[in-house]
């Protein structure tokens, strides 16, 4: 059984996601077999929050050289956590 630290793996920073903040949508980066109930379920588990819906976009690795020798960096999932009106907000976006 996975822990909801095994799911979420971090938060994305970014300039869209500290605007999407403002609005109670949250981005992490999860573990790549992890379903939305599963990242629900873990985001309400390790924040103590209420998610109304989750979406997810999955990335794949792209292309790198390093001389004769090619190579991928590595895939990822992107979930973008919505929060309901009457939950209180996840702190760690706040402080950034």
């Amino acid at each position: 059984m996975k822990t909801a630290y095994d799911i979420i793996k971090c938060p994305l920073v970014s300039e869209k996601s500290m605007d999407d903040a403002q609005e109670r949508k949250y981005t992490f980066k999860v573990d790549v077999k992890a379903t939305k109930t599963q990242i629900k379920a873990a985001v309400e588990e390790a924040f103590g929050v209420e998610v109304v819906r989750v979406n997810t976009v999955n990335y794949d690795g792209k292309m790198k050289r390093q001389g004769v020798t090619q190579g991928r960096t590595p895939a990822y999932k992107k979930a973008i956590v919505f929060i309901s009106e009457n939950s209180k907000t996840i702190e760690f976006f706040e402080g950034l």
